[in-house]
């Protein structure tokens, strides 16, 4: 897949995601095994898409030679790609992917939905690495 339709499929999912941000609330959230789904499942796509990127301008670029997902995402930050308070948030993001693939009997629903507040965060990535790469 191409980088930018990568960076067009997590611009759709954070899209739905603040949709269901807007329209899910945390009770509705505990009463709804659905919308759990949703979120997570929308997290984990978007999360996974980030580490994606980040891994294909690492090699592309040939920026080093990153051990791990989150190897990635700091060569971005080494190489002046994004901010080191976006690496830190995007770093953030892989731990709870990790949870959401390994643990995902054992995430909070509090905390899932807390997780919609951060999706700026996802924004910040985008348009500080649309505005290198151009």
């Amino acid at each position: 897949m191409e980088l930018t339709e990568k960076f067009k499929n997590l611009e759709e999912n954070i899209k739905l995601l603040y949709e269901i941000k807007a329209s899910v609330s945390l009770e509705n959230l505990k009463a709804n095994k659905r919308y759990e789904w949703e979120i997570r499942y929308g997290l984990l796509e978007s999360i996974q898409i980030i580490i994606d990127i980040s891994c294909k301008i690492s090699s592309y670029y040939n920026l080093g030679n990153p051990k791990n997902y989150r190897e990635c995402v700091e060569l971005l930050h080494k190489n002046r790609y994004i901010q080191e308070s976006t690496m830190k948030k995007v770093v953030s993001m892989i731990g709870l992917r990790n949870l959401l693939v390994h643990e995902y009997i054992s995430i909070d629903t509090t905390k899932l939905h807390q997780f919609l507040n951060s999706l700026d965060d996802f924004i910040s990535f985008i348009k500080e690495l649309k505005e290198e790469l151009e």
